[in-house]
């Protein structure tokens, strides 16, 4: 059990993210104003009693912004790495497993995926998609499906010489029976550190989307638009930008931090490593 004992960092991670989950739950109770209620009396006020974080140019409460965010970001990593693990996982296995021919075209395919700079990518596949959330996400998530594919056909690729693979298939187990019983089981373990990865990438991407008006669209707020609005006012009010972008990242480098933690377990050569 000692493997599993959390070290300071991945601690504060957990503790962060999990204050992330319960302020996207309780958004409504916890949030002193409405995201969107605009007053155009208290515009560009700065940090004070009656708006502990200052109101925008619209005069909008930026504490009640950023709480709101929190929700629509989490909500943008998750459903883009779901996507990127749902077609990244079956394809990288399928490729690893195959071999041949078959992991020659695919691990080509990824390669040329993989040339690509990931936002410029993913804001060519928004382009097609459409301006909005969700497609946005899944611009981000087709973008990382490569990046995960590669990594679980890689393990494939260790997993699938082994003896008891070997034995499995020897006592007339099908490749689905022995993909399913054997093959994934032993590849998941680097695909969970991946994951957490790239949710920290994916944040990144949707606030970067955002930024750029492709992203969510107002008056929903997220951290990346209200990091792009605060942009525009940066010489007269800096202090607009430091909330979204302390937001952005210390939710980024949480993520990393557990993703290296789980890294360290999960892998028995860190392990090792790590006594020595």
């Amino acid at each position: 059990m000692t493997r599993w004992r959390l070290p300071v960092g991945a601690m504060l991670a957990l503790l962060f993210l999990g204050f992330l989950v319960v302020l996207s739950v309780a958004a409504r109770w916890i949030a002193p104003a409405s995201p969107i209620q605009q007053n155009l009396d208290d515009m560009m006020l700065g940090p004070g009693p009656g708006h502990l974080l200052g109101t925008d140019d619209l005069g909008r409460d930026v504490l009640s912004r950023l709480i709101y965010g929190a929700p629509v970001s989490l909500y943008a990593c998750s459903l883009a790495v779901g996507v990127a693990t749902i077609l990244g996982v079956p394809f990288g296995v399928l490729i690893g497993f195959v071999g041949g021919w078959a992991d020659e075209v695919g691990s080509r395919l990824l390669d040329a995926l993989l040339s690509f700079p990931a936002i410029v990518l993913a804001i060519g596949v928004t382009g097609a998609l459409g301006i909005g959330t969700t497609n946005a996400m899944l611009a981000v998530g087709l973008v990382l499906a490569p990046v995960m594919a590669r990594v679980v056909r890689a393990q494939t690729l260790v997993v699938r010489g082994s003896l008891f693979v070997e034995a499995a298939q020897g006592f007339g187990a099908g490749p689905l029976r022995v993909i399913v019983r054997h093959i994934l089981p032993n590849a998941i373990q680097p695909v969970i550190v991946q994951i957490t990865l790239a949710l920290a990438m994916a944040l990144l991407a949707e606030a970067s989307l955002s930024f750029l008006g492709l992203g969510v669209q107002p008056p929903q707020p997220s951290w990346g638009n209200m990091l792009a609005r605060a942009y525009g006012y940066m010489e007269i009010a800096p202090e607009q930008m430091y909330p979204p972008g302390l937001a952005i990242l210390l939710t980024a480098l949480s993520f990393n931090a557990l993703g290296e933690w789980l890294r360290v377990v999960l892998d028995p050569t860190m392990r090792k490593r790590g006594k020595s």
